[in-house]
């Protein structure tokens, strides 16, 4: 079995494609911009006609889609993550009809949740950032392609490699920083919201179901942790394994990607009846795996994955 992971070099592609590799009998090809790409492949730019030849010369039998933007201006977002996944899914009806395709959305396109209510695929959609929005036209995109596809809306990631473009990295950089110092401050913003966190483990896990699984999958798949937890609790948790003896400020606004949602859970009971997936890492061996794991490498350009 030949997998494309496109978007190989970021957060999420680096552990599906590790996780793929394990697979016995499967090549796992990577495609991206990053020099050491297997497959050259720009989503932002590449023409329909170019890269279905691609994908008829890597003789491809699934794609990954990994690749995506969590930041910078409307046009990289709607580059990335709406034209993105419209020329793959048009090259792909051209080249390889009968590959499966499994795309990584994220939860922000369902925007604000309500307290205490888990969300089902069914829910409607409501993004309240640009970053949601076009999440969400690549999903539309995928799920309406006729091909054999699959949408795995993630969580909010976290594990081993966490960028510090998200706040699980960004506030174990800055721990790392602080060290043990007693009058070291930790300045974030507000804490409050609640997260559905996903392991990146068990992320890659899920997308290992949805390419071997055989047969037809919904269209859209809730890919998180099941649960509503405090991010100021994951904070904690960081802290707390880095030694920290500081102190924590909260202050100003959180997360520009997902403003103004205070609440969010997924409902992943259609993943556990699809795909016989369920997260096996909790919170705390998540922390703990992001801290051991060191600083993560610095990104190569724009192919971030797609955290919420």
């Amino acid at each position: 079995m030949r997998i494309l992971v496109v978007g190989h070099t970021g957060f999420l592609g680096a552990h599906v494609a590790e996780r793929l590799r394990a697979l016995p009998g499967t090549r796992v090809l990577g495609a991206g911009r990053s020099p050491d790409a297997d497959v050259p492949v720009d989503l932002a730019a590449d023409s329909v006609e170019r890269l279905a030849r691609t994908l008829a010369s890597a003789a491809v039998d699934a794609v990954v889609n990994c690749a995506g933007a969590t930041g910078g201006d409307a046009v990289t977002l709607a580059e990335l993550n709406a034209r993105g996944p419209a020329v793959l899914c048009a090259a792909l009806g051209r080249a390889r009809p009968t590959a499966r395709l499994v795309h990584l959305g994220s939860a922000a396109e369902y925007g604000p949740g309500e307290p205490h209510r888990k969300v089902a695929e069914s829910a409607p959609t409501r993004p309240l950032t640009a970053y949601g929005a076009t999440k969400l036209a690549g999903t539309v995109t995928v799920a309406t392609s006729g091909l054999d596809a699959v949408v795995l809306r993630v969580g909010n990631p976290v594990g081993p490699g966490a960028p510090a473009v998200g706040l699980p990295g960004r506030v174990t950089a800055l721990l790392r920083e602080a060290g043990t110092d007693p009058d070291a401050v930790l300045r974030l913003g507000d804490l409050s919201a609640y997260r559905d966190f996903v392991d990146v483990r068990d992320v890659a896990g899920a997308v290992e179901r949805a390419v071997t699984v055989p047969g037809p999958l919904p269209g859209v798949l809730n890919v998180g942790g099941g649960d509503a937890v405090p991010v100021r609790d994951l904070v904690r948790m960081l802290a707390e394994t880095a030694g920290f003896r500081g102190r924590i400020e909260e202050r100003g606004a959180g997360s520009v990607r997902s403003g103004h949602v205070s609440w969010q859970c997924s409902d992943i009971s259609a993943a556990r009846a699809a795909l016989g997936w369920e997260p096996s890492y909790t919170l705390g061996d998540s922390a703990s795996a992001l801290w051991s794991a060191g600083p993560p490498a610095p990104p190569l350009r724009a192919e971030s994955d797609v955290p919420s």
